[in-house]
């Protein structure tokens, strides 16, 4: 009946019943995982604009838009989530010999996608069975 009996009952019994009921209770809610995302405002020479770009698809970064700026410069504006750019000034300093210059802003939160999801879980489950 899930009422506390001074003979009957024992502590750990209510704490394996809290969490199995928890368990099955976040099961069924089927919950997900966001991670934020910033919007980048990346300056660099022309010529390296194509690498820009391309570096920021394999951060699934989403480019946004490229306007020109002085002295034969580019702004890309772009969002990615944090984690992919997190050692992005070393990056860019490495794409752009040096003449590369952002500015980063939290934008907003994205889920997480499925496969990357999954993986978190997966390393979350080692990481609690070995310690």
């Amino acid at each position: 009946d899930g009422k506390m009996h001074p003979v009957d009952s024992k502590d750990i019994a209510f704490q394996i019943a809290g969490h199995e009921a928890f368990k099955i209770a976040a099961q069924k809610a089927n919950p997900t995982i966001m991670e934020p995302i910033y919007q980048l405002e990346i300056t660099v020479p022309e010529q390296y604009a194509g690498d820009v770009i391309s570096d920021m698809n394999t951060r699934r970064g989403r480019v946004l838009g490229m306007m020109p700026a002085e002295g034969g410069r580019t702004t890309i504006t772009a969002q990615a989530p944090l984690v992919e750019v997190l050692r992005y000034a070393t990056d860019l300093r490495s794409l752009t010999q040096g003449r590369g210059r952002f500015s980063m802003t939290f934008d907003h939160y994205e889920d997480v996608p499925p496969h990357l999801m999954q993986a978190l879980i997966e390393a979350q489950k080692k990481e609690h069975s070995s310690g």
